[in-house]
């Protein structure tokens, strides 16, 4: 349990290993439903070729776009595509970066799967069965059959039970042909996903590196900057529904005191505490003001830092700074073994 906690924390660390943890979910996920897929060829032309492609390429195609689905990112990149330039630019080369990490790793899952599908056989079995070389492998010498029989029977190749074209060529010879061919694709394709994964993330910082840490850089900042936006809008709206709740409340009370002439209770005394969080914004058109404000002209990436000493002297206008900082107290700790 321990471990399985240890990981778990791993994953809740950031943003990157969360989605590391998910696209390595999704991966195991995929290898989980084509095994328990029934795989079932209709046997019949140019059915089969449609049914064992489909197979191949539309699942990768689902799990590529439920990678982005479930990237949580993917809303925030629309976002700073979308939003007005406003007092702060739009950067390119950071939503590339973006973009570029959730494309990478939406593909994790669909690798797999192509990676699995082709190493098993069933779908290039599938869909190329009537192209298999009877002249090579088989008896083409069948002067009673026509080009369209001839095909009719090789596309029984994958059912078993039903086929009938042993003169022609055995199915065992047919189906160990194609395999051969497919696991042969599946292993090319393992290794070009491996080397184009081994150059992407090797080979990249070391041709742009400053760009890449700037692009890393920002790409974290608009994340921790949306979500703690979240944050303070989510604590805003607490103590706004809490100040509302309260006076509700009070108005009820002061109605019962003018009615029955009781005493007033005493207000509660997180009322101020609940205020101060509003910041000043005490009303619904303010506040969709605010949103609307940081919506389309976002504060500029600048936060005046204060003046700092140089080489020869002060920034700025020359003069030191009016308050100097208190002289820093050393203080040394003695311990004795008794």
């Amino acid at each position: 349990m321990d471990k399985f906690r240890m990981i778990f924390q791993f994953f809740q660390s950031n943003q990157e290993s969360f989605m590391n943890g998910i696209c390595g979910i999704m991966a195991l996920a995929s290898t989980q439903m084509y095994s328990a897929f029934d795989f079932n060829c209709p046997c019949l032309p140019h059915y089969n070729l449609v049914y064992g492609l489909g197979i191949l390429l539309v699942p990768p195609f689902i799990l590529f776009l439920l990678g982005f689905v479930l990237n949580n990112n993917i809303s925030m990149l629309a976002e700073e595509w979308r939003r007005p330039q406003g007092q702060r630019g739009k950067d390119p080369a950071v939503l590339r970066y973006m973009f570029c990490s959730m494309a990478q790793r939406a593909m994790i899952a669909p690798a797999v799967w192509v990676s699995v599908t082709l190493l098993d056989g069933k779908c290039i079995t599938c869909a190329f069965c009537t192209s298999v070389p009877v002249e090579t492998l088989g008896n083409a010498s069948q002067p009673h059959l026509s080009q369209r029989e001839i095909q009719r029977v090789l596309a029984r190749i994958p059912c078993k039970d039903i086929y009938n074209g042993q003169q022609l060529i055995a199915n065992e010879v047919a189906v160990r042909y194609l395999r051969c061919i497919s696991q042969a694709l599946g292993w090319c394709f393992v290794l070009l996903m491996t080397t184009l994964a081994f150059l992407v993330r090797s080979l990249r910082p070391c041709f742009s590196q400053a760009a890449f840490l700037k692009s890393r850089y920002w790409s974290h900042y608009i994340d921790i900057e949306r979500k703690l936006f979240d944050e303070t809008c989510a604590e805003h709206a607490r103590s706004f529904a809490k100040v509302c709740i309260q006076q509700f409340f009070e108005g009820m009370s002061t109605d019962l005191v003018a009615a029955h002439y009781h005493l007033p209770r005493k207000a509660p005394a997180d009322a101020g505490e609940a205020a101060e969080k509003l910041l000043g914004i005490t009303d619904q058109g303010t506040m969709n003001m605010a949103l609307k404000s940081w919506h389309r002209c976002k504060p500029p990436l600048h936060l005046h830092p204060p003046v700092l000493p140089t080489g020869n002297g002060w920034a700025g206008e020359g003069q030191p700074p009016k308050h100097p900082s208190a002289p820093q107290r050393e203080t040394a700790a003695y311990y004795s073994w008794v």
